[in-house]
C-alpha cells in the first residue's frame, strides 16, 4: 500500500467493548470478526462505533465484553444488499492494538479525500448552521471508501460554497445517530447511522502538515 494510501484515513479510539466478537467475513484464510465499541465524548455520552477485527488481534481476550481497548485503524466503507437495495455501510478496520494513554483523545479521524456529492447545507430552527458532505477516500487496489461527514457553524458554511471534486483534509471525530425508519408497512424501526463530525477543514491548497496535537 502506497504512503499517501496509509495516511489518507487514520482513526484512533479507544472504549469499551459492547459487543462478543461476531463472525463477519473470511479473506485468503484470515477470519474477520464485528464487533461494537462504546466510545466516551467529552458530553459523557457515549458513540457505539462497529469495528471490523482480525482474528490475529483478538487473541488474548482482548475484545471480550467489557473490556476497555485502544485501536489504530482505517474507517472504510462497502455496500450490502439488504431487501434487493444497496446499502452504505461504514466500520473502523483495526490495523493495530495499541497502549492506552489518559491524556490521548478517545476518538480521532483524519482524512483526506474528495467532495463526490454536492454538500447540502440547512438551518435548524434554532438557526444552527449544518451541511451533510460525502467524502471519497482513495485505498490501495483502486478501492475508495465513502464517507458521509456533517459540520457545523463557519466550517457548515466553508463547506457548503466547495464544489464537488475539491480535495480537503478534515479532523474530527466518528459519532453515532440514533433515529427512526417508518417502514411501507407502517413499522418503526430503530436505526443508527455513522458519520465524521467535522473540527477542522482546510482545500488541498491549504493542507500542510497536521498539529503534532492532532496527530495519531
Amino acid at each position: 500500500m502506497k504512503f499517501e494510501q496509509m495516511n489518507n484515513n487514520r482513526v484512533f479510539l479507544s472504549g469499551t467493548v459492547e459487543s462478543a466478537p461476531a463472525f463477519s467475513h473470511e479473506t485468503f484464510g484470515e477470519a474477520f470478526y464485528e464487533v461494537v465499541l462504546l466510545v466516551p465524548r467529552l458530553s459523557n455520552n457515549l458513540d457505539k462505533v462497529p469495528v471490523t477485527v482480525s482474528e490475529k488481534l483478538i487473541s488474548g481476550g482482548r475484545f471480550e465484553v467489557g473490556k476497555y481497548v485502544c485501536i489504530k485503524g482505517q474507517f472504510r466503507s462497502y455496500n450490502k444488499l439488504e431487501n434487493g437495495k444497496s446499502k452504505l455501510m461504514l466500520t473502523v478496520f483495526v490495523r493495530e492494538v495499541c497502549e492506552f494513554e489518559e491524556d490521548m483523545n478517545p476518538n480521532i479521524i483524519e482524512i483526506t479525500g474528495y467532495i463526490c456529492k454536492e454538500p447540502t447545507y440547512r438551518t435548524t430552527p434554532f438557526n444552527r448552521e449544518i451541511c451533510d458532505v460525502l467524502i471519497a477516500v482513495n485505498r490501495a487496489y483502486n478501492k475508495s471508501d465513502y464517507l458521509p461527514c456533517i459540520a457545523w457553524g463557519r466550517n457548515a458554511k466553508y463547506v457548503s460554497e466547495l464544489a464537488v471534486g475539491t480535495k480537503i483534509a478534515i479532523v474530527g471525530r466518528i459519532q453515532s445517530r440514533e433515529y427512526q425508519k417508518h417502514t411501507e408497512d407502517g413499522e418503526t424501526l430503530n436505526k443508527i447511522a455513522y458519520e465524521v463530525s467535522i473540527n477542522k477543514i482546510q482545500q488541498e491548497s491549504q493542507i500542510e502538515e497536521l498539529e503534532s496535537d492532532d496527530a495519531i
